[in-house]
């Protein structure tokens, strides 16, 4: 099986786009740095100004971390691991095959067991559902290479 990775984003930004987005990104946290330092003198220096800060410090952060390519989100599957990442600020999950119990495939998200019986569930979304079938198929074919049991389900309400 060779190294698949599936893009979770409905668009990929352009190369100016990037760089737009890195700028941005530096110029809200010179702003911050520029406000704080101008204002933690004056009268008026509340938490609104240490709020305003940290807004635009983490909002800057998260357009250079976008910039460069960092919160993308993906699922990778290569023969011996899947890893996942489903959310732009958390850190990616790293599954090896030898770790994983059983999958359960629904319509719309899967489910590892792993031998630890920690679940990990991984949720499609309805906004790129063309993305659904590839990935499962990847899923089955991964799972029938290391013999991990699949099986399809259908969520009942």
């Amino acid at each position: 099986m060779k190294k698949e990775i599936f893009s979770l984003e409905p668009n990929v930004s352009s190369r100016i786009v990037k760089i737009i987005q890195i700028i941005f990104g530096i110029l809200c946290i010179g702003i911050a740095i520029f406000w704080i330092i101008f204002n933690i003198r004056s009268e008026k220096a509340d938490v609104t100004l240490w709020i305003t800060t940290i807004f635009l410090v983490g909002f800057g952060i998260y357009q250079v971390l976008a910039g460069a390519g960092k919160t993308l989100k993906y699922i990778e599957i290569n023969h011996e691991k899947i890893i996942l990442k489903q959310n732009s600020v958390l850190p990616h999950i790293e599954m090896n095959a030898a770790d994983i119990a059983r999958t359960e495939l629904y319509p719309l998200s899967i489910t590892f067991i792993l031998k630890n019986n920690k679940k990990i569930i991984f949720r499609f979304g309805l906004n790129y559902t063309e993305i659904i079938d590839p990935v499962k198929k990847s899923i089955t074919e991964f799972s029938r290479l290391n013999n991990i049991p699949s099986e399809f389900k259908t969520e009942e309400l």
